[in-house]
């Protein structure tokens, strides 16, 4: 059970303005997946990037979200879901301030281990292209992209 607002770990983390609390952990899954709930109190999203062994899932709970997986673009609202298939470049970006996130991971992979180190350097300073690739490009993400460009 994790309550409402908490962190599998009681240790949610901070990534530039965007939350992440762990919800189900690939510890408690061998492995197999994990979820992250999200909220956001600015807009953007991270860099266009592929994950080679993941397969990610999202469902918008709040605000309004941009979309890109490969080519195409969606507009997401509350209760749209997404998914985004390992191997196939995507980025997403909130459209609204106070927004929020469900993402799921499967496998779960080194993800958790990739927000960690996110959130560790985002402590001092605002992380670059150069920076999210080389966080990224050992726990089998590669980033390809600049984030999507919102107004």
């Amino acid at each position: 059970m994790v309550a409402a607002g908490r962190d599998r770990f009681d240790d949610a983390m901070d990534i530039a303005g965007w939350r992440f609390e762990c919800k189900l952990s690939g510890r408690d899954t061998c492995g197999n997946y994990c979820i992250y709930d999200t909220t956001r109190t600015i807009k953007g999203g991270p860099p266009l990037h592929i994950h080679r062994d993941q397969d990610e899932w999202f469902y918008v709970r709040r605000g309004e979200f941009l979309f890109q997986i490969s080519k195409e673009t969606f507009h997401l609202k509350p209760g749209d879901t997404l998914f985004g298939p390992r191997g196939v470049a995507h980025a997403f970006a909130a459209l609204t301030k106070e927004s929020a996130l469900i993402v799921t991971f499967q496998p779960a992979g080194a993800i958790e281990d990739l927000f960690a180190a996110a959130c560790t350097l985002s402590k001092s300073r605002k992380l670059s292209l150069d920076d999210w690739r080389e966080i990224a490009a050992p726990r089998g993400v590669e980033i390809v992209g600049p984030p999507i460009q919102i107004d």
